[in-house]
């Protein structure tokens, strides 16, 4: 199953399980924790808590969830920053890791995780992040499981400045060619008309197509199905590599490929795309055969057409830029 990036309040997450950013004496904090502890029921809360005693960096331990919708709560403690020179991005990935194997362990089919240590523990945003994503999709490769990464507002995340810019220089470029070509063809359109088809050769040219209509529907294009499943062959993926490649949850992909007339939506055909590593020229033909295209007009395209044409096939990473700018996210 797949990872998302939501922007959400944590205690609202209506998953089996949400992850506290805790502390090792697993008493109520501020930020995340005192939020979750608010929202359960501090005192409950507390009192399971108490009975645990406690958890050290790193490691992971749960209680119920009282008062809010998930039915758990995982409590991990992630490493104050030192600087980096801490083992703090090993004790960061124990966090991620061990509390999605405690998740399993009790059953949870999903789980929501907060930026762990990127509050006043001072963790960077940015390498927190990249943590995060690389550790929960490492394993997802082998693990099903619905992963939410929440957070708050755009200042809790951690995408690259430099990245933002550099899509948001893209962007206005391929926005100002795709408005300058629109206001070409306008001009065209306006122009008078000079070229004009007799009466005979228009109902010669209805005549034609008549004939060959019934021609053309036996010879159509190879469909959206055919092309997509001969990709996954040509790159000798299996089925279950591609779905988790594509950020896809398995439901869906077995719809598509046992219903060979079914067409996905754009974002998931952007997601195959990605995942099967097309050129640009693939990847718009694979859309055109959902009867869809690469617009270079719109912003959604276009960030996607920024990764593509760089050879960056990282879908979490896509994702990223794609949720930064307040767009659909490819798979989810």
């Amino acid at each position: 199953m797949p990872l998302e990036i939501v922007r959400n309040d944590i205690t609202k997450m209506n998953t089996d399980a949400i992850v506290n950013a805790a502390n090792s004496g697993l008493k109520m904090g501020g930020g995340v924790c005192g939020a979750i502890f608010n929202a359960a029921g501090a005192y409950q809360l507390q009192e399971a808590c108490v009975r645990i005693g406690y958890c050290g960096i790193g490691e992971a331990v749960w209680t119920d969830a009282f008062a809010l919708p998930a039915r758990f709560i995982i409590h991990t403690v992630g490493p104050v920053w030192q600087g980096g020179t801490h083992h703090e991005e090993a004790m960061l990935r124990n966090c991620y890791r061990n509390s999605l194997e405690l998740a399993l362990s009790i059953g949870c089919k999903s789980v929501a995780f907060p930026l762990i240590s990127t509050g006043i523990f001072g963790y960077p945003k940015e390498p927190a992040l990249k943590v995060a994503i690389s550790e929960i999709a490492a394993y997802l490769e082998n693990h099903d499981m619905h992963v939410s990464l929440v957070v708050f507002d755009k200042q809790s995340f951690g995408i690259s400045k430099k990245l933002v810019e550099s899509i948001s220089s893209f962007i206005e470029e391929h926005e100002a060619a795709a408005m300058e070509e629109k206001h070409n063809r306008r001009r065209f359109s306006d122009a008078p008309e000079i070229i004009s088809h007799s009466l005979e050769q228009k109902v010669r040219l209805e005549s034609d197509l008549g004939e060959s209509l019934e021609d053309l529907l036996e010879n159509m294009d190879e469909s959206f199905t055919s092309a997509l499943f001969r990709h996954i062959d040509e790159k000798g993926m299996t089925d279950t590599e591609t779905y988790k490649k594509a950020n896809i949850d398995r439901k869906l992909f077995s719809k598509i490929r046992n219903s060979p007339g079914y067409t996905p939506m754009k974002k998931t055909i952007y997601a195959f795309a990605v995942a099967l590593e097309l050129t640009v020229p693939e990847m718009e033909d694979l859309l055109r055969k959902a009867g869809y295209g690469l617009s270079r007009s719109h912003k959604f395209d276009l960030i996607i057409l920024y990764f593509v044409e760089r050879k960056i096939y990282n879908i979490h990473e896509i994702n990223e830029a794609l949720f930064a700018f307040d767009q659909l996210l490819l798979g989810v």
